[in-house]
């Protein structure tokens, strides 16, 4: 087995810090084409993994960074006399992933590695809205007592993990709402609905994803978590390989108007995972 093949690999949350990923996913499997058994991604970090798997990286970036341009504002406040979020950004996710993903990719999807998009469902008798704010308040202090590399807050008001396959994806719309259910994280993104239950970001109760690859790495499988944050400490276990920013990344994770930021992003992953592949060797 080359050194730096990995069974298993965890896209970590991060809205925009995501570009990183895809970045050095492309750098490592120009040196080193991958083949993992399966993929576990949550919120942006699960759009980010069905897109660069397939080998669509350059068409979206391009879709975004044409976006990014001709948008001036990110906050439309007349939206709340509808009733709406007044963050564009939502609207504007879900305009993506519906353009990216035809029947073309979906296929491509089903013949590339497994991704197993992870949600987060809140419990039956709490309303969706009052589980979010209550995971992202717990995720405040997680991140103040232990700064939140590796966050399971959501666990603490009773969130539960769930899974959608790409494998099992049949069409479109699945898909358009198991990657809006990953990332919702209200306001900014809306409560999403999967397979007939309320869904919310999927990081709320494992982040970056690692639960899903345990049983690999047990075995004796070399994984590979793709964190987005340049500090912080994920658990370090036997046939785990964490890598990360080598510098911050200076994006907010929900802007729709910084496309210098996402074109910088991903450069950097680029640069990281060649001199990762280099180390490698």
């Amino acid at each position: 087995m080359r050194r730096h093949s990995f069974e298993a690999v965890a896209f970590a949350g991060g809205g925009n810090r995501c570009y990183w990923q895809g970045g050095f996913w492309d750098a490592l499997n120009a040196a080193s084409p991958q083949r993992p058994a399966i993929v576990v991604g949550v919120s942006a970090g699960a759009f980010q993994a069905c897109f660069s798997l397939i080998g669509a990286g350059d068409r979206v970036r391009r879709i975004v960074l044409d976006a990014c341009a001709a948008i001036d504002r990110e906050v439309e406040w007349r939206r709340l006399l509808r009733g709406r979020s007044p963050f564009i950004v939502g609207d504007l996710y879900r305009d993506l992933i519906t353009e990216v993903f035809s029947d073309l990719e979906l296929a491509a999807l089903r013949a590339a590695p497994e991704i197993l998009i992870q949600v987060t469902h809140p419990p039956a008798f709490m309303p969706p809205l009052v589980a979010a704010y209550a995971a992202i308040a717990a995720y405040q202090v997680e991140k103040l007592w232990t700064g939140a590399g590796h966050s399971r807050a959501g666990r603490h008001v009773g969130l539960t993990a769930g899974f959608v396959s790409t494998h099992g994806i049949e069409t479109r719309e699945e898909l358009v709402a198991a990657l809006m259910g990953t990332a919702a994280v209200p306001p900014f993104m809306p409560v999403g609905l999967v397979n007939g239950r309320p869904a919310l970001d999927g990081g709320l109760v494992d982040n970056p994803p690692v639960e899903r690859i345990a049983a690999v790495e047990k075995a004796g499988g070399r994984t590979l978590v793709l964190t987005t944050r340049a500090g912080g400490t994920v658990p370090e276990v036997a046939n785990r390989t964490v890598v990360r920013p080598s510098v911050p990344i200076l994006s907010s994770r929900f802007a729709v108007t910084d496309g210098a930021a996402i074109s910088a992003a991903y450069e950097l992953g680029l640069r990281d995972g060649e001199a990762f592949a280099r180390g490698q060797a």
